[in-house]
């Protein structure tokens, strides 16, 4: 499977580096195809490590402001012209979507996809992995949207909160058949 992460590039604590590597130990393990942002910095580096270590692919989509940072040494890495080119190329090349700890690029490319889902244009799966309880205000929120109408679909359809790296894996091979 190609699973899309998105994820900050920024150098975090281990409270958040401890989920990422462990989630990109199992997605390499299971012989899974990260599909990130490219990026050989922060924790974006710390999720392409633990998955070429394990023995995974990588698939970047850097950004052309952003191609000095770009991973050297990934099995394929393209550079999209800008961000809006870079998003619609990571959804198109995964087959399912895990949304990490991040700052506004993640959350602009969580919601995205959720707005896709919502309108019936994808069917990809997505979880939400809750490390260290980052996004409860964001869970929250969400249910509110389910609760007073915003939400056309219900918000389990749309997304699925794990609180652990197994738990989003194991969302993600459940939903695309994989034993």
């Amino acid at each position: 499977m190609n699973i899309c992460v998105f994820l900050s590039a920024a150098d975090l604590d281990e409270r958040y580096t401890r989920p990422a590597r462990e989630f990109a130990e199992l997605l390499g393990k299971g012989g899974h195809t990260l599909v990130w942002g490219g990026s050989d910095v922060g924790l974006m580096k710390v999720v392409a490590d633990g998955v070429q270590e394990a023995g995974g692919r990588l698939l970047g989509v850097s950004v052309d402001f952003l191609a000095a940072t770009a991973r050297r040494g990934a099995d394929e890495m393209v550079i999209a012209k800008d961000l809006a080119e870079r998003k619609r190329l990571l959804l198109e090349k995964a087959d399912a979507v895990v949304i990490m700890v991040g700052g506004t690029g993640t959350l602009d490319e969580a919601t995205e996809i959720l707005e896709l889902k919502k309108h019936g244009h994808t069917d990809k799966p997505v979880v939400l992995l809750n490390t260290a309880g980052f996004y409860d205000g964001l869970r929250e929120q969400f249910r509110r949207m389910e609760d007073e109408g915003f939400l056309p679909r219900p918000l389990a359809e749309l997304v699925f909160f794990a609180e652990e790296p197994v738990g989003a894996l194991a969302y993600l091979e459940e939903s695309q058949g994989i034993e």
